[in-house]
This record gives structure tokens, C-alpha cells and sequence, in this order.
């Protein structure tokens, strides 16, 4: 899956770990779907590292439990931090 794809997924997995978490987290959808590309990429490196996951499949179901994962991941831990200021 090339950049692009990765993107895409980003984006729509940092929707759907927003969506999931409760309460609420800073940074409003924007900064969100930023931290979902990130989160994505984390969940595809740390898959394929820990897991031994190929992550060529866009529509593949590990491909998109890793980079949901990873987004809830990365959106946790934005909001502990901006929690403290």
C-alpha cells in the first residue's frame, strides 16, 4: 500500500478512534485526522514489527485493526498531554 493509501486509511481510522474514545480531546477534527495518519503508521510499523502483519491490503481487516489501534493510541496520548496545560 503506498503513501496515498496509508493516508486515506489515516484519516478514516483517526475518525473512527475519535469516535470511539470517550469524552473529549483537543484539537478539534483537523488536528484529529492529523493524529490518525500518524496513529496509522505507528499501527503499521508496530504490526508488522511485533506481529509479523503484511500491510499491502488496503481492505485487509488487520490493516485497519492496526491503524484504528494506533490512532486510539497516538489520540490518548495527545490528550494527556494537552491535558496538563
Amino acid at each position: 500500500m503506498g503513501f496515498f493509501g496509508f493516508l486515506l486509511l489515516g484519516l478514516i481510522a483517526g475518525a473512527i478512534a475519535k469516535a470511539i474514545l470517550p469524552g473529549r480531546q483537543g484539537g478539534g477534527w483537523i488536528a484529529t485526522l492529523v493524529l490518525g495518519v500518524i496513529g496509522a503508521l505507528l499501527g503499521g510499523f508496530l504490526g508488522s514489527a511485533i506481529f509479523g502483519v503484511d500491510l499491502n491490503e488496503f481492505f485487509s481487516i488487520s490493516t485497519w485493526l492496526l491503524a484504528i489501534g494506533g490512532s486510539i493510541i497516538v489520540l490518548l496520548i495527545y490528550g494527556l498531554i494537552t491535558r496538563k496545560r
